[in-house]
């Protein structure tokens, strides 16, 4: 059986300053991955993450990428393919997660979420596409189980994860067969600062009797990123249950 290894791999993490993308990308890291994470608003804990990567034996960079601007996107993917010669991974995990009644949602708040949470993996992607195709490389967007399941005070958010759950299929039969691309889409995941009774609630409501992890959608992400040359257009929900 292969072993998860990505020794002289190079990585491009979105958004992996902190919370999933620091996960993700020391994961990687610690396969044996170089890693280059965007930041945009998290300038120290960017930095904080380059340092514990390096200390894992990596080589790794942060660059500022807002992934809505095609040319803040280009030289963020220039930056990355430039760390190692080249880009075998892109994990497009940038991402706005908010609650709004629907009928509250303002254009602009719709407009945000669409354009980092479905534009944004487009435009990367799109920019990354000659450095993986090269590399036969890896493509793994991170959707989310409100992608499947509606839920009634997200729906920009939840209608933004479907479109990057189609768009993930889409890039797999365009980018076959050089680039394989997956995605992960994450259920209730429990994070620093999360609420004790909603998490007590959301392990209650999920048949696996406890809350979701960075690093379990970080083993997912791993499991396309090493083991997975075949797999391609899979939709990998990390929910515990919490969607049956």
């Amino acid at each position: 059986m292969p072993t998860l290894t990505l020794n002289s791999k190079s990585a491009l993490v979105t958004g992996g300053a902190r919370r999933i993308g620091r996960a993700i990308a020391c994961a990687l890291a610690q396969a044996g991955a170089d890693v280059t994470i965007t930041w945009l608003k998290s300038e120290q804990e960017a930095a904080a993450a380059v340092r514990f990567i390096e200390q894992l034996g990596s080589k790794a960079q942060a660059v500022e990428c807002d992934v809505r601007s095609e040319s803040s996107v280009c030289n963020a993917v220039a930056a990355a393919a430039a760390l190692n010669g080249n880009i075998d991974i892109l994990v497009n995990n940038a991402a706005i997660f908010e609650s709004a009644p629907l009928d509250q949602i303002t254009l602009a708040q719709w407009d945000a979420v669409f354009e980092t949470n479905a534009r944004g993996p487009f435009l990367v992607a799109r920019e990354a596409l000659p450095h993986l195709r090269t590399a036969h490389g890896r493509i793994i967007n991170i959707g989310s189980l409100g992608g499947m399941r509606a839920w009634a005070d997200h729906a920009h958010y939840c209608a933004s994860k479907a479109a990057l759950h189609m768009l993930t299929q889409s890039m797999a039969k365009s980018f076959a067969p050089d680039v394989s691309v997956n995605c992960v889409a994450p259920g209730w995941i429990e994070m620093e600062g999360s609420s004790e009774a909603v998490a007590a609630r959301f392990a209650d409501k999920t048949p696996m009797q406890r809350n979701g992890t960075a690093s379990d959608i970080a083993e997912a992400v791993l499991y396309f990123a090493a083991n997975a040359g075949f797999v391609t257009g899979q939709i990998l929900t990390v929910d515990g249950g919490l969607g049956l």
